[in-house]
């Protein structure tokens, strides 16, 4: 390209007017005065009519120096001979220049540089987009916070996932700030813009975080007051109900003291019997007398009970140290056992058909020989329960229940249901004879140790007395 211009310009230079004396802008410029010389036909580089030139002897002698030069290549052969001064034409020497033309190296800086400029655009273009979106961003996170501080519900957001826009957010963020951050001041920007922007939301969600916690703290705690209010409730009322049971409870009895009272002013002959009506651990009846050191016992009661149910504990004697001494009871799937000193024997009895029956059970000390009767007959025998053993004195003697602890302790699976009188209790062994004139009703059935007395016998829990009916009625319906 710079070898087309300068043959341009030489082309143009030598159909231009000739200029007297030396070419301006060739003195004390000794490359152009190599490149353009003008030569006259006698040597002396003057143009006739004109003084010579008033350059320092130096620029003289380079001048004549040239001009001889030129005379010698053109001057012989020339046209225009040797005598012709050349003044009247101008003739320039082009001479060819270096041309600097660019490296391949040159080339790919360039490439890069332009490759590099076009990434920068791309990278402000996205940068660009990503803070716009993040401008919305902050917009609705800013607009659901203003619906938290104006009582929003907690829940919402917690059953709305998709609404914690900040995560999404957060994560093209960061993925922002490990971009390369130098070079352009508006990449710079970007990056403090997308700083500020990040800090803005994690303030956002700070503070939304610490509303959602308040908010639950309050439900929080007012479901455990609405729990503890509730709690409170059930024991009040749960208090309200024992309190009335107990007073029904205390009710009945009054009325069960005064019924006795005035059923004592009528009292058959033949005593009274107590009534347990159902199963359960607190009704039952206690003697407030206790039995003497024996070796040996007669007991003999009537009872009726349901022949729906098992008999349970007619009657029990624990002493301390011993809460089964003397036990007559029927329970689970066992037959009637006697128990003394907690040795069992089992008696064959059978009495749950709802009728009366009358009762007696035998018990020595000497090899611990006993008897069962049923309705003056004897139905079993047995010995070597509990041999030489002695009956303890100061017991307490229970109806309808078993003592697991001395007085107490009671257990409903085990508890008698029924009624039950004539409770009798010999310290010796009562021969068939009389126990058949007893059931009978032929004998006196008074026990020589404890007799059956109105006096001496509390009722707890529901128990009732009533009038017993007479020997004879009771069996005729133990009989039916």
């Amino acid at each position: 390209m710079l070898a087309f211009l300068g043959a341009i310009i030489c082309i143009i230079a030598s159909i231009a007017p000739a200029s007297t004396g030396t070419l301006q802008g060739a003195e004390g410029d000794p490359g152009a005065a190599n490149a353009v010389v003008g030569v006259g036909g006698d040597g002396q580089g003057s143009v006739p009519g004109t003084a010579p030139s008033t350059g320092t002897a130096t620029g003289m002698d380079t001048q004549a120096a040239k001009a001889s030069v030129l005379d010698a290549h053109l001057g012989q052969g020339s046209p225009l001979g040797s005598g012709v001064h050349l003044g009247s034409t101008s003739r320039f020497l082009c001479l060819p220049l270096t041309q600097d033309c660019p490296s391949s190296s040159a080339r790919e800086d360039l490439l890069l540089l332009r490759t590099t400029a076009d990434h920068l655009s791309q990278m402000v273009t996205q940068q660009k987009d990503q803070i716009f979106s993040d401008q919305e961003i902050i917009k609705e996170l800013t607009g659901k916070l203003s619906q938290c501080e104006n009582g929003l519900e907690p829940g919402y957001f917690q059953g709305n996932q998709e609404e914690y826009a900040w995560d999404a957010g957060r994560d093209n963020l960061d993925h922002l700030a490990d971009d390369d951050d130098g070079g352009e001041d508006d990449e710079d920007e970007s990056g403090r813009t997308v700083q500020e922007l990040e800090q803005a939301i994690h303030t956002l969600r700070d503070r939304i975080e610490k509303l959602e916690v308040q908010e639950l703290e309050v439900q929080l705690l007012s479901r455990l007051a609405e729990l503890e209010r509730d709690r409170l409730l059930l024991q009040n009322e749960s208090s309200h109900q024992r309190q009335h049971l107990e007073s029904q409870l205390n009710t009945l009895h009054h009325r069960v003291t005064g019924l006795e009272k005035d059923a004592a002013v009528y009292k058959l002959a033949e005593g009274y019997k107590i009534v347990f009506p159902v199963r359960t651990n607190y009704m039952y009846a206690r003697l407030t007398r206790s039995l003497p050191e024996m070796y040996s016992f007669t007991i003999c009661l009537w009872l009726k009970s349901d022949a729906s149910m098992r008999i349970g504990t007619p009657f029990s004697y624990a002493v301390p140290g011993q809460t089964n001494e003397i036990v007559l009871l029927e329970w689970g799937n066992n037959p009637i056992e006697l128990l003394v000193n907690a040795k069992v024997a089992q008696l064959p009895l059978r009495v749950k058909d709802g009728r009366w029956h009358h009762v007696c059970v035998t018990w020595t000390t000497r090899d611990g020989t006993w008897e069962a009767y049923q309705d003056g007959t004897r139905w079993g025998t047995g010995d070597n329960l509990a041999p030489w053993h002695a009956i303890k004195p100061g017991g307490i003697l229970i109806f309808g229940q078993e003592q697991d602890t001395l007085g107490g302790r009671f257990d409903a699976t085990q508890a008698f249901v029924g009624e039950l009188a004539q409770f009798n209790v010999w310290d010796r062994v009562l021969t068939s004879a009389e126990i058949i004139s007893i059931a009978n009703c032929s004998a006196g059935t008074a026990g020589n140790v404890l007799p059956w007395e109105d006096q001496g016998l509390e009722v707890f829990g529901g128990v009732t007395k009533w009038p017993l009916e007479s020997c004879d009625e009771r069996r005729r319906l133990g009989s039916d």
